[in-house]
């Protein structure tokens, strides 16, 4: 099980399409601030996407060949990498494209074929089965069903972000290496 890569824990986040997995993401993010994380996260799309916009230099130095362009401005830099075919490039190699050294955990939304422990967010209106009966690596399960399912890791309401980012920042503190001085969730 992939749990973390240069000390730097991952944490998954999945549920079935339109279920949220975002919106906790974005939830979460801000209270895991709070809790002095410097958090990376990975998308996973299953749709081709450019990030680019056709005319600009760096679109046109892409399409004339480069097999990677980096974007950088105030605040911020981004890497384009072409990879020359339709194949996904492994979770492992993404989150080693990431500056770690700046990073306490990464989440990851997708790479359902990665195995990495798991945050499974439920959904009672969908009517779909918990993964985590199923699934070893689902290590907590936010859900909205009204009771909370039993299950034998813990169970958070999906409104519960404080309660659910403090199980991330310890999950973050137990697995993986805290750069900062005097880090501690």
């Amino acid at each position: 099980m992939l749990a973390q890569i240069d000390g730097v824990p991952l944490l998954g986040v999945i549920a079935s399409s339109g279920s949220g997995k975002t919106t906790l993401l974005t939830a979460l993010l801000p209270a895991l601030r709070a809790h002095g994380l410097r958090v990376g996260c990975v998308k996973h799309s299953h749709h081709a996407f450019d990030v680019d916009r056709p005319g600009k230099d760096s679109h046109l130095l892409r399409e004339a060949g480069a097999n990677q362009v980096m974007l950088s401005g105030a605040g911020r830099w981004v890497l384009m990498t072409e990879h020359g075919d339709d194949s996904d490039t492994p979770l492992a190699e993404l989150v080693l494209s990431m500056d770690l050294t700046r990073l306490d955990l990464v989440l990851v939304e997708g790479f359902r074929r990665t195995a990495m422990p798991r945050l499974e967010i439920h959904r009672a209106a969908r009517g779909a089965a918990l993964q985590c009966h199923e699934d070893a690596s689902v290590i907590a399960l936010a859900s909205d069903a009204e009771p909370l399912p039993a299950a034998h890791i813990p169970v958070f309401a999906l409104t519960d972000v404080p309660a659910i980012a403090s199980f991330v920042a310890g999950h973050a503190a137990r697995t993986g290496r805290l750069q900062r001085d005097g880090a501690s969730a």
